[in-house]
């Protein structure tokens, strides 16, 4: 018997040669469109959050995993038009802003936070979940404009968006943290934004 050979995707199309592509469900858009422009966003924000998680190890490389594939779950929301949503097998929910609030208390246990400004690249983990987040922060304020041209619910996206960024912004401090010994960390940089 022959082994399986997994069907490879094809990646060359040449559909989107003419400037527009494709939404999950019918009908295409230019690439200039509003909810395109979030998308690239997203994608850039997952990208980065690949850079964080390659640069760290045990359980900060796990965390990050998970917030990708959170991320992952985000972006099809977005993707999607609003009459085939029903064709997402999994949502972003009530459930899972829940859970990032969760992980960015377990964070904060972690870590040294002070009242000051945060001046990114203390190490080379740290800054790389830094990039991450402002990645994000910008993607959510594109994801706002989709919200508010009501082109996407906001209900749980944007609140778990939100937490998303806070919580990138604990890790780093407590990655941070632990790649700084204390006497010599310069306490001037530290702290929330």
């Amino acid at each position: 018997m022959m082994p399986s050979v997994a069907k490879r995707a094809r990646v060359t199309t040449r559909t989107g040669d003419g400037g527009e592509t494709s939404l999950f469900g019918p009908g295409r858009v230019r690439k200039t469109d509003p909810r395109i422009e979030a998308l690239g966003d997203l994608d850039e924000a997952q990208s980065a959050l690949g850079t964080a998680r390659a640069a760290a190890a045990g359980q900060d490389a796990e965390t990050i995993l998970q917030l990708q594939r959170g991320l992952y779950l985000a972006m099809a929301e977005v993707a999607t038009p609003a009459n085939d949503l029903v064709r997402l097998a999994e949502r972003i929910d009530g459930a899972a802003v829940q859970r990032l609030d969760a992980l960015a208390e377990d964070l904060r246990a972690r870590a040294e936070i002070e009242g000051r400004f945060v001046i990114p690249g203390s190490d080379p983990g740290s800054a790389a979940i830094d990039l991450a987040r402002a990645v994000v922060r910008r993607a959510e304020r594109r994801v706002v404009g989709l919200v508010d041209a009501k082109a996407v619910a906001g209900e749980h996206l944007l609140p778990w968006l939100n937490r998303l960024s806070d919580v990138l912004f604990v890790l780093a401090r407590a990655v941070e943290d632990r790649s700084i010994p204390a006497t010599t960390a310069p306490k001037a940089h530290r702290g929330r934004q």
